[in-house]
């Protein structure tokens, strides 16, 4: 279990460098559309490289899938094109605190409702109230 809290920190970790590195560029480019197509362009090379040295299987399955589970792709377009196109003009942190904020709401009703297949996890008083900790602590570093 460490080694999944690790992982998923350097994720975390690597989200706000993401955004920072995707603006500049998008501000380089002159379009955060291009910088956004430019990133995944390399995404899809790194992630064809991992799929082809661990085996190379699962796509056949893709047909029977729901197609409502390809709306991730979707929301990881939106997420990147709005980071690279806002985060310059509102700043780094302001945007990743939003990201933060909408994930924790959006988290809790996963887990509360065990959408998507997730493990379904009640809102208690006791859960609401950690969220809204976190959602204050990541809040209170914004103030300068």
């Amino acid at each position: 279990m460490a080694q999944y809290a690790v992982i998923m920190l350097l994720a975390g970790i690597g989200i706000p460098i993401l955004a920072a590195l995707n603006a500049a560029l998008g501000t380089r480019l002159g379009s955060p559309a291009a910088a956004a197509t430019v990133l995944f362009i390399i995404a899809f090379g790194t992630a064809a490289t991992v799929f082809a040295l661990t085996g190379a299987h699962g796509l056949s399955k893709l047909s029977a899938a729901p197609k409502h589970l390809l709306l991730a792709g979707v929301l990881i377009a939106f997420y990147v094109l709005s980071i690279t196109y806002i985060a310059p003009h509102f700043g780094i942190g302001n945007a990743v605190f939003f990201v933060l904020l909408g994930q924790l709401i959006s988290a809790a009703a996963i887990d509360h409702f065990g959408l998507f297949g997730a493990q379904a996890t009640a809102l208690s008083l006791t859960r609401m109230g950690g969220i809204a900790l976190m959602a204050a602590g990541v809040w209170l570093t914004q103030l300068a």
